[in-house]
């Protein structure tokens, strides 16, 4: 299962592009595994929400960590990332 720093999240401001980044950076953090261990289902979530909110960089970035995924680990980010943008 995903471990997501809620903390960070519920920190960054909803809207604007600039803040878009601020997702993005979470979702390398977890990627690369800085500060944390690497977790590729909560990357791929924090990446997926900063290219909802407008982040070039994080689409390009989660279409590259999408192909070292198993299905099973693309679908629960998903899901996880689905069910962050309706609560949030």
């Amino acid at each position: 299962m995903a471990r997501f720093d809620m903390n960070s999240s519920e920190t960054a401001d909803m809207g604007g592009k600039a803040h878009a980044e601020v997702f993005c950076d979470m979702g390398l953090k977890y990627a690369t595994g800085r500060g944390c261990p690497v977790d590729l289902v909560a990357a791929h979530t924090w990446l997926n929400i900063a290219a909802i909110r407008g982040c070039d960089r994080a689409a390009e970035l989660r279409a590259d960590l999408s192909k070292s995924m198993t299905k099973m680990q693309l679908a629960e980010a998903l899901r996880a990332a689905r069910e962050w943008m309706t609560t949030h």
